[in-house]
């Protein structure tokens, strides 16, 4: 349908301009799970020795994977349409877990690999790695993304406390 409105607008053709704040919290989620990862593979070796670490890496991986390609999916679709990223959220995320599913099965029967650590690995990082992220997202609309960091110790109310 074609309409000579000026301001009419079609909100299939809306998409954003801005910057991506999916993109900073799935770079941060990914940072995140860096941090962890000697944890994870660490837990892993004394439980089930190398192959364990080796198993738990793997799964890493495909966790890390699965954020960044989440995180990658959102930010680059919302430059298209909304009603794509909001498809593509959708089904993406079946995808995704298609995909993991899919490096699980493909891999399952060779001699490195431990199914337990690799399965505990993928549900605990996945779930433990949202709910760290959890602390850090900013939900206003001020500061969509992650939240800013303090400027200084100075400017807070308990520095200003102690001078006086």
């Amino acid at each position: 349908m074609k309409t000579t409105d000026p301001d009419y607008v079609n909100v299939l053709s809306m998409h954003d301009t801005g910057p991506a704040p999916e993109a900073a919290i799935g770079r941060d989620i990914i940072r995140r799970g860096a941090m962890v990862a000697p944890l994870f593979i660490g837990l892993s070796a004394l439980g089930w020795g190398a192959n364990g670490a080796w198993s738990a890496t793997y799964g890493l991986v495909l966790v890390l994977a699965n954020y960044g390609l989440a995180a990658w999916l959102v930010a680059y679709t919302a430059k298209i349409s909304y009603a794509l990223m909001m498809g593509m959220t959708l089904f993406g995320y079946i995808i995704r877990l298609a995909i993991i599913a899919a490096a699980v099965y493909f891999v399952r029967d060779l001699g490195w690999v431990e199914l337990v650590p690799m399965g505990v690995t993928i549900i605990v990082a996945h779930i433990g790695l949202l709910f760290w992220e959890l602390r850090y997202v900013s939900l206003s609309l001020a500061y969509p993304g992650l939240k800013p960091k303090p400027q200084s110790q100075q400017e807070s109310p308990s520095a200003q406390a102690n001078s006086l």
